[in-house]
């Protein structure tokens, strides 16, 4: 084997690594970048959400359950839910309730039973909700408060009441942010030599937080 070919060999190895890395770089940054942006804006949002104003506005509503329905809730069906015992509400009752009050109820939302109400918890991005229904008149309230959109934004930054499609996407999310780094962490490498900054820079980037912790955050 030719002197020069070892050398040669080395070269297009070197450029096949560089050229794949290069490759999952971009994809992972084209998949990643929408939601860079969203978690570090309300990394930012999060940082100073006491210092950003939000007024919540409140919407209540009230509505009385129609006798057969009411029934649903007095007879056998519900005599079988010990108080205290999460399940959801009747279909039927849950239908006339989402057509009554413009609502989209989870099928399968537990309730809390006890012998005086039917109290539904609905948690949701960016406010709460919840709806009550007695269950000797049947009278039911609905309250709905939105805390605007920045909250709502830092809602999803936390992953906080947005379902289980929400949590997938932070996932899938996350493991693109890790390729994107790790790969990007590799094309330094590779042209570090050429680069004298390069790693005391990644230095900065590592002693830095490292340093605000040990300094300033105290457990």
């Amino acid at each position: 084997m030719p002197a020069e070919a070892v050398p040669r060999s080395a070269a297009s190895q070197r450029a096949w690594w560089l050229k794949t890395l290069h490759q999952w770089h971009w994809i992972s940054s084209a998949l990643c970048l929408i939601g860079m942006l969203l978690f570090a804006f309300t990394g930012i949002t999060l940082n100073h959400a006491a210092d950003i104003a939000a007024k919540p506005e409140v919407t209540r509503r009230e509505v009385q359950l129609p006798p057969e329905l009411l029934a649903l809730l007095r007879g056998a069906a519900a005599a079988e839910t010990p108080a205290g015992d999460d399940a959801p509400l009747p279909p039927a009752v849950r239908t006339w309730l989402n057509g009554a009050l413009s609502l989209d109820l989870p099928a399968e939302a537990p309730a809390e039973w006890s012998p005086e109400e039917v109290y539904l918890p609905l948690p949701r991005p960016g406010g709460d909700a919840w709806l009550r229904i007695t269950r000797d008149a049947g009278e039911v309230e609905y309250e709905l408060t939105d805390r605007g959109w920045i909250s709502w934004l830092n809602d999803l930054h936390k992953g906080r009441h947005t379902g289980w499609a929400w949590k997938w996407f932070i996932d899938v999310f996350s493991v693109a942010c890790l390729l994107f780094s790790i790969t990007g962490l590799l094309i330094l490498k590779f042209h570090a030599a050429n680069r004298p900054s390069t790693w005391p820079l990644v230095g900065l980037g590592l002693i830095a937080p490292l340093l605000l912790l040990i300094l300033f955050v105290h457990s």
